[in-house]
């Protein structure tokens, strides 16, 4: 077969996936602490090189099933980064995708395996190369989709209150709403029902528990 390529420069091509976890209020990303050079030690988010017979979305689904051992996690591609000294260690040109998934799915064998961390959005510490604006862009796309695309659902559990509804919407767009639009809102919606059933952990009385219909999740 004849090269046709031959005198071209060629580089590794990666993927780094940005995880958003929501617990408690608020936004996390699934970080690790590296244990390999270069930028051991250091914070970055979740990567991997592409394969042969890969395409650049096989890859990121691959990097996030070993991971997190899920196989049905939202993502969507968020551009592809390639300064020329992004990565000290070659030239690597990387496309990042933000992931959403609910935080008590995470096995924590596998944190332990890969030294991933559950980190607060609020506390993020430095990350690595341009780690930072892969995480600055995929928020800022996030709360775009959220008023246009139910993708919210993937972040919450199967039941959830309208509080946490309401906390979730909150932390993503980074400021309070009002609680009784929010509510007429959630009644217009198509996508969420309400359940029989109650939680009861924050009073005796107890709030009704919400789901989004099928619908949504397929």
């Amino acid at each position: 077969m004849e090269a046709y390529y031959r005198d071209i420069d060629r580089f590794y091509i990666a993927v780094d996936c940005i995880i958003f976890g929501f617990s408690k209020g608020e936004l996390h990303l699934l970080l690790l602490k590296r244990n390999f050079e270069p930028a051991k030690g250091e914070w970055s988010l979740v990567g991997g090189f592409l394969k042969k017979g890969e395409s650049i979305d096989q890859t990121a689904k691959r990097v996030l099933y070993e991971l997190t051992g899920l196989d049905q996690i939202f993502m969507k591609q968020v551009g592809t980064f390639g300064e020329v000294d992004r990565d000290p260690g070659e030239r690597v040109v990387s496309t990042a995708y933000f992931a959403l998934m609910n935080i008590n799915d995470y096995d924590p064998e596998l944190a332990k395996k890969y030294n991933a961390h559950w980190i607060k959005l609020s506390e993020l510490p430095p990350l690595i190369f341009d780690h930072h604006i892969m995480v600055d862009k995929a928020r800022k796309m996030l709360q775009n989709h959220v008023p246009n695309e139910l993708i919210s659902f993937n972040l919450l559990p199967k039941l959830f209150t309208l509080s946490e509804l309401q906390l979730l919407y909150e932390a993503i767009i980074g400021k309070p709403l009002d609680k009784r639009n929010f509510r007429k809102k959630v009644a217009e919606m198509d996508c969420v029902e309400k359940t029989n059933e109650k939680d009861k952990s924050g009073s005796r009385r107890g709030a009704y528990l919400y789901k989004f219909n099928d619908l949504i999740q397929n």
